[in-house]
């Protein structure tokens, strides 16, 4: 939203979660409050949230939703190149988790509730 690129080779040491969600889907908006818990609680440990917005009418949708929410990870407008990118997004919301070196270790579709969020991401930060 605020002009910059974001690339995943940039947060190499980081655990990074990749939400694919939308305005309108209401699973994806039930979502976000946990993974705004979690984040918030966890950032210094080295944990980063992207949302990545598969909106077609982008900021117009998004930006609202975002403040909001008040959601305070960064958030980008998603393209056909970055769903390809991992494996295709099937269905919404989708969230990929990547590990400190970059793999992906986990991807999830569906509707994740903040606790398994947590659970998911906890041993990857600790470690």
């Amino acid at each position: 939203m605020e002009g910059r690129t974001i690339e995943l080779q940039n947060l190499q040491g980081k655990v990074v979660v990749l939400n694919f969600w939308a305005t309108w889907c209401p699973p994806c908006r039930a979502e976000i409050p946990g993974l705004l818990e979690v984040y918030r609680k966890h950032r210094t440990k080295g944990l980063e949230i992207v949302g990545i917005s598969l909106d077609s009418d982008g900021w117009t949708k998004v930006s609202p939703l975002m403040h909001e929410l008040n959601i305070d990870y960064p958030v980008v407008l998603g393209n056909t190149d970055v769903v390809n990118a991992y494996g295709g997004i099937r269905a919404i919301p989708t969230t990929v988790i990547v590990d400190r070196e970059g793999k992906i270790v986990d991807k999830v579709v569906g509707y994740m509730d903040r606790k398994k969020f947590e659970e998911e991401v906890l041993d990857l930060i600790d470690s």
